[in-house]
C-alpha cells in the first residue's frame, strides 16, 4: 500500500511542477505579448519606432517579477 502510495505522490509532485512551468512560461509570453501590443499601437499611433521596444523590455521584467511574486519566495 505505501508503495502505490508514494507513486501517486511521485505522479502528483511532478504533475504540479509541470503545471507550474507551464504557467511561468504563460506568464512570460502573455507579458511580452501585452506590453510588446501596447507599444506597438503607441508607435503606430504616434510614429514613433521605439515604443515597441520599451513595452517589450516592461513587460519582461514585469512577468519575472510576477513569477518571483508567485513561485520564487518559498
Amino acid at each position: 500500500m505505501s508503495r502505490s502510495k508514494s507513486n501517486n505522490d511521485d505522479l502528483n509532485n511532478s504533475q504540479n511542477e509541470e503545471n507550474a512551468l507551464w504557467s511561468i512560461v504563460g506568464y512570460l509570453l502573455s507579458g511580452l505579448l501585452i506590453w510588446g501590443g501596447i507599444g506597438w499601437g503607441l508607435d503606430r499611433w504616434l510614429g514613433t519606432t521605439y515604443l515597441v521596444l520599451v513595452g517589450m523590455l516592461l513587460g519582461a521584467g514585469a512577468s519575472i517579477y510576477l513569477v518571483w511574486l508567485r513561485f520564487g519566495r518559498d
